[in-house]
């Protein structure tokens, strides 16, 4: 397995530190996942740049983390399940809903179990999910910008699951207690 560096403010490149050091002071700490994307400034970048502007969507906090949820289940990313099932709860998402993301279960609030099926729909079928996927998307009471909106937020974590699928990023102590175990993993835990 090749390591990859975690860096600091310090350490990075010359060209991610500045991207750093506004990470740190946003966030209060720089997480894991930042300190992986450092090694390539650009990629880094567009993560947080991307990110930002999934908070700038016509989704609710709340929504964000459904579909961020949705989507690292779906990729399997055990690092963003657990960091998303923290943020998720701060959105105010409920603990239920959150273990049924994490399960790829049902949600019982009908327009959450709308977007969560609409985003599984997407990342499984690479796009290519349908007319009357987006029909019932639509019929649920979302937008044809968010739609779109769903693009981007697979788009910011494609970059996070795959990153962290090749680099195994490690956990982050926040996350200890939503620890998750992606299925291809559950059999090597047990």
């Amino acid at each position: 397995m090749t390591a990859f560096t975690l860096y600091t403010v310090e350490t990075a490149p010359e060209a991610a530190r500045a991207q750093l050091a506004g990470i740190e002071k946003a966030w209060t700490f720089i997480p894991n996942l930042h300190r992986t994307l450092a090694e390539s400034p650009v990629t880094l970048q567009a993560y947080d740049t991307l990110f930002g502007l999934v908070g700038q969507s016509s989704f609710t906090p709340a929504e964000q983390q459904v579909a961020f949820l949705a989507i690292n289940v779906a990729n399997e990313c055990e690092y963003c399940t657990a960091g998303h099932s923290v943020l998720a709860k701060m959105a105010g998402v409920t603990p239920d809903v959150v273990e049924a993301l994490r399960e790829s279960s049902p949600v019982a609030d009908a327009r959450l179990e709308a977007l969560r099926h609409f985003v599984e729909r997407v990342v499984a079928e690479r796009g290519f999910a349908g007319d009357a996927a987006v029909e019932a998307f639509l019929a649920a009471g979302f937008t044809r910008a968010q739609v779109l909106e769903v693009v981007l937020i697979v788009a910011t974590k494609t970059i996070s699951n795959y990153v962290n699928h090749l680099t195994h990023t490690p956990l982050d102590a926040f996350m200890a207690p939503t620890k998750w175990t992606a299925p291809r993993n559950r059999s090597h835990a047990a």
